[in-house]
């Protein structure tokens, strides 16, 4: 199945915004092989105001859904939430489907999930299955309390999960976030590794709902002090008015989660290291993380299939071999994260189109004129 093509074709490097090393086919993380997207989107005015929506990852396709993964978690600042942190942090390994979605709607996604594996496989969610759900906060454009996100969205966006390019921007859980006092949303972008024998392929997809206006760097450039957008989210007094206290709302606040896929083969404890290296590409970007942000990253590896079992009932003392990248080769493949990280915020950014959601408020896309002049076209 192929993925629809993305919904903005714009992309930082069509504005010749330069990035460090070499991306996949589609600079996507659906260029580890075998890996799915896909969205719902939900974008209406009535019953109640809705900017929102779900991402789905399933790191093995719709039919290995319940085979596991390596995987490691980093956390950067920790206002915000990943269900199913906890085993993978204990067992080092991803068992389920990964969603992304506003911070209100945890539990309806993490319910759809339940929901479509015991669906498409019964004998895994039969036995025990903990999905992993990530969030922002969405509620400067959503309606964040209305109920919006049922768990037949989440059910519906792994129904409609594909291969191929992904879309960017205003859509699925990324669809009414704001990032460094943009529009901000859904990014992606990939590198190819290449070692002595093969190619190995790392893809990063995240939802950017972080930093202020002030701290946004692009390619080192200065684009968020520069820029003569419109700023209403950290200048209009919103948050004063609504929350009836006397201060604005912390410019800088939000989050971010990163989902980091590759299909070199990992221990647990390489995942992580791959985790850890989130925060220096989105450093790259200009963020220094605010005390009120969520910056949640996960890290998997697609190699190694049929590996890591971990069933209840199966013989004391069983044992498995896995292959492992040795540590000495490590490198490239942090420098491939620091680099897809950058490149999948800027993405975002440019993808994002300006929106207006509850009461008026609105958000305005980063100018693509802007980073024209800044890249000299």
């Amino acid at each position: 199945m192929t993925h629809p093509a993305a919904a903005n074709p714009v992309r930082a490097r069509d504005l010749r915004v330069p990035f460090d090393g070499t991306p996949g086919p589609h600079n996507a993380i659906t260029d580890v092989p075998g890996l799915e997207v896909g969205f719902v989107t939900l974008s209406h005015d009535e019953p109640a105001v809705a900017r929102t929506g779900v991402t789905a990852i399933l790191p093995r396709g719709r039919d290995k859904a319940g085979l596991p993964c390596a995987a490691g978690v980093a956390v950067l600042n920790g206002n915000g939430e990943l269900t199913g942190r906890s085993w993978i942090e204990e067992s080092g390994q991803l068992q389920a489907p990964i969603a992304i979605t506003n911070s209100h709607a945890v539990g309806a996604v993490h319910r759809g999930v339940d929901q479509w594996m015991a669906e498409h496989h019964p004998t895994v969610a039969a036995a025990w299955m903990l999905p992993v759900v990530g969030e922002t906060w969405d509620g400067y454009l959503n309606s964040i309390n209305a109920d919006t996100v049922h768990p037949e969205h989440a059910i519906a966006a792994l129904d409609k999960a594909a291969t191929g390019p992904v879309a960017e921007g205003n859509v699925g859980g990324g669809t009414g976030m704001n990032c460094y006092g943009f529009k901000g949303g859904t990014g992606t972008a990939s590198r190819i590794v290449r070692t002595a024998d093969r190619d190995y392929t790392v893809g990063v997809l995240l939802q950017a709902n972080f930093g202020s206006r002030h701290e946004l760097k692009v390619a080192g450039r200065p684009l968020g002090r520069e820029s003569l957008a419109p700023n209403p989210m950290e200048s209009s007094g919103w948050f004063a008015e609504e929350a009836g206290v006397g201060h604005a709302a912390v410019p800088g606040a939000g989050s971010v989660i990163v989902i980091v896929a590759t299909d070199v083969p990992l221990l647990p404890d390489q995942c992580r290291a791959l985790a850890r290296r989130v925060p220096l590409g989105l450093a790259r970007t200009g963020t220094t993380a605010s005390h009120f942000s969520g910056d949640i990253f996960l890290a998997f590896s697609t190699a190694n299939e049929g590996a890591l079992t971990s069933r209840m009932g199966t013989a004391t003392g069983m044992t498995e071999q896995i292959e492992t990248l040795a540590w000495g080769g490590i490198d490239p493949f942090y420098a491939a994260t620091v680099e897809a990280v950058e490149e999948a915020v800027i993405n975002a950014l440019v993808a994002a189109t300006d929106t207006v959601g509850r009461k008026g408020h609105a958000s305005f896309a980063l100018p693509h004129d802007e980073v024209r002049a800044a890249f000299g076209n």
